[in-house]
C-alpha cells in the first residue's frame, strides 16, 4: 500500500481541488479518501470543462475511483445527499463509488443550531464546531447509527488493511481548508476544529511509513475568510481579489488578501513533510503587475514573477523535491 497526501499550506481556498484533480488523472489510485473537515469547505473542480463546486463527496468519482469520507470528517446527510443527486443528474455513478467510513461523525439540526449562534469567529455556520466538540465529549453521532447511510458505510480497516489486494492499494488523501486554519497548528482560537495535516490524514488509518508523496498546495499570496484581522492596506489587494475571484465556495464572502508570508510557508512544508510543492494563482500576480513576498519583519518586492519564483525556489530548495507555479485554473 502507498499514499500520496494533498495538504494546504496556508488558510484553504488554495486550489486543492486542482491538484487533486490533476494527480488522479495522472496516477492508478484505488481510493481517494477526503481526511478531514465537512461541509464548512467547498472544492472546486474543472472536469472535461464544467465547473463543479463539492463539500464533501471526494474527487475521486469524477475518474471512477472509490471515493470516501473519512473517520476523521463530519458529515451533514442533507448536504451529503444533494451532493450525491447533483453529481448523479450530472451522469455519474456515485452510489456504487462514494463511501462513508463507519466512525465518520454526523453534523446533526443542533450542532447547526449552535454554530449559528457563535459569531465569534467568523465560521460558515455549517455545524462543524459543534459536531466535533460533540465528538471528543464522546456523545456525537456516528453514521453507522443513521439507517439511511447503511448502503454506504465501510470499516477503514476492512477497505484498507484486510483487503486482499493490499500490495495494491494507492490512496490519495484529499483534505480540506489548511495549515493555518488546523486546530493544533493555527493561528488560535481562528482556527477550524479538525486537522489539516499530514498528521491528519494518517489519523484516518495509515501507518506513517505507507506515505509516498506529501503535495503541498499555496498561492502566491494568501488569502482568509473570518473575523481575524488579515488584509493589509496596500490599495492592490481589491483589485487581486476581484481579479482571483477571491470569494468562499461555500459561503460567497469575501476573502482578506495580503501577501505570501514566507516564515508561515516553510514552518508548513516543515511541518507536514512536504517534497511537492504547486503555487497557484501565479497569473492574478502577473495581471497587477506587482509581486511581494513578507519574510520576518521585511517585505521583499519583485520586477516579475520569474524574480520572485526563483528567490522562492531558493529560499526552500532544501526542503522539496519540486516546485510548480501555476496560473491556470483548470491544471496545473
Amino acid at each position: 500500500m502507498i499514499a500520496d497526501v494533498i495538504v494546504d499550506l496556508q488558510y484553504g481556498d488554495s486550489g486543492k481541488g486542482k491538484v487533486a484533480h490533476h494527480l488522479c488523472k495522472i496516477n492508478d489510485y484505488t481510493h481517494v479518501v477526503r481526511y478531514n473537515g465537512g461541509c464548512n469547505a467547498g472544492h472546486t473542480i474543472y472536469h472535461e470543462g464544467k465547473k463543479f463546486v463539492t463539500h464533501h463527496i471526494p474527487c475521486g468519482v469524477f475518474h471512477g475511483i472509490r471515493s470516501v469520507i473519512g473517520p476523521g470528517c463530519v458529515v451533514n446527510i442533507e448536504q451529503f445527499n444533494k451532493e450525491v443527486d447533483e453529481l448523479e443528474e450530472a451522469g455519474f455513478d456515485v452510489k456504487n463509488l462514494i463511501k462513508i467510513a463507519a466512525n465518520a461523525h454526523i453534523i446533526t439540526d443542533f450542532h447547526m443550531a449552535q454554530d449559528a449562534k457563535d459569531n465569534t469567529i467568523g465560521t460558515t455556520k455549517r455545524g462543524n464546531g459543534p459536531a466535533y466538540r460533540d465528538k471528543y465529549a464522546r456523545k456525537g453521532v456516528r453514521a453507522f447509527e443513521v439507517p439511511e447511510l447503511h448502503g454506504y458505510l465501510v470499516d477503514m480497516y476492512s477497505e484498507i488493511h484486510d483487503n486482499p489486494e493490499f500490495n495494491e492499494v494507492k490512496i490519495l488523501f484529499e483534505g480540506a481548508q489548511g495549515f493555518g486554519l488546523d486546530i493544533d497548528w493555527g493561528d488560535y482560537p481562528f482556527v477550524t476544529s479538525s486537522h489539516c495535516t499530514v498528521g491528519g490524514a494518517i489519523l484516518n488509518g495509515v501507518p506513517p511509513k505507507s506515505i509516498r508523496d506529501v503535495w503541498g498546495v499555496a498561492k502566491v499570496y494568501e488569502t482568509y475568510v473570518g473575523e481575524k484581522p488579515f488584509e493589509g492596506t496596500d490599495d492592490i489587494f481589491s483589485k487581486i481579489r476581484e481579479i482571483g475571484e477571491e470569494f468562499g465556495a461555500t459561503t460567497g464572502r469575501p476573502r482578506q488578501i495580503n501577501w505570501m508570508d514566507m516564515d508561515s510557508l516553510k514552518m508548513a512544508l516543515a511541518i507536514n513533510g512536504v517534497n511537492r510543492l504547486v503555487f497557484n494563482k501565479a497569473d492574478v500576480l502577473e495581471e497587477v503587475q506587482k509581486w511581494c513576498i513578507y519574510s520576518g519583519i521585511n517585505m521583499f518586492q519583485f520586477e516579475s514573477s520569474a524574480d520572485m519564483q526563483t528567490w522562492i525556489e531558493s529560499e526552500i530548495s532544501d526542503r522539496v523535491l519540486d516546485v510548480t507555479f501555476s496560473g491556470n485554473k483548470h491544471a496545473i
